[in-house]
């Protein structure tokens, strides 16, 4: 299977990578790093990124980045870059990556457990993830020639808490090789639609 994973420099990027290159032909997208460049906030970027790719059999994103700040405080600049960056990115990655997708491929966005747990300071991580929660269920009706899409929603890393863990008073952490494999299962399964909460119970 020939897989476009974008954000392959981070955390949970890297375990993804290591947890599919081992079966499949990885191709690793990024605005600083990877097999080809690609700014996920450009359109022109990404339809030039995928002419490159050619044709895929499944498009993971691990990218996208929101701000911090209070509901009072948080700018509209602020604003802007959360719904542009993580929001229209991987929904513009989607509609451009599924006319590059073969029949049956699929695409798989990622979340946090912030959409359901809201923290302090971050409203613009709920705000968004739940957003690309009910863009998911919606496009999965519409993706073309047999597509899927699901998101994978997971909680904060371990390998993360030394910079993030006071963000997360009281919350579970998991490896991130184990939210992994909530990707590898939306790539290779057979769902569509659907959200992998990658901390059930909590």
């Amino acid at each position: 299977m020939k897989i476009a994973l974008i954000g392959a420099s981070g955390t949970v990027g890297g375990k993804v990578a290591e947890a599919l290159q081992k079966d499949h032909d990885v191709i690793r997208l990024g605005s600083q790093s990877g097999d080809i460049r690609m700014d996920m906030t450009d359109t022109a970027s990404i339809e030039a990124a995928f002419a490159q790719t050619g044709q895929i059999d499944a498009v993971v994103s691990t990218a996208g980045k929101v701000a911090f700040n209070s509901l009072q405080d948080m700018t509209e600049e602020e604003w802007a870059l959360s719904l542009g960056n993580k929001l229209m990115g991987q929904i513009n990655l989607t509609r451009i990556a599924s006319r590059h997708l073969s029949d049956g491929g699929s695409v798989t966005l990622s979340t946090g457990i912030i959409a359901d747990h809201p923290i302090s300071m971050g409203i613009a991580a709920t705000t968004v993830n739940n957003a690309l929660h009910g863009f998911v269920r919606a496009a999965a009706l519409e993706m073309p020639r047999g597509q899927r899409i699901n998101a994978v929603s997971a909680t904060v890393l371990r390998e993360s808490l030394g910079a993030y863990g006071p963000f997360f008073p009281g919350f579970p952490a998991i490896a991130g090789a184990d939210a992994a494999q909530g990707f590898v299962r939306a790539v290779l399964g057979v769902e569509t639609g659907q959200v992998f909460r990658l901390y059930e119970g909590l």
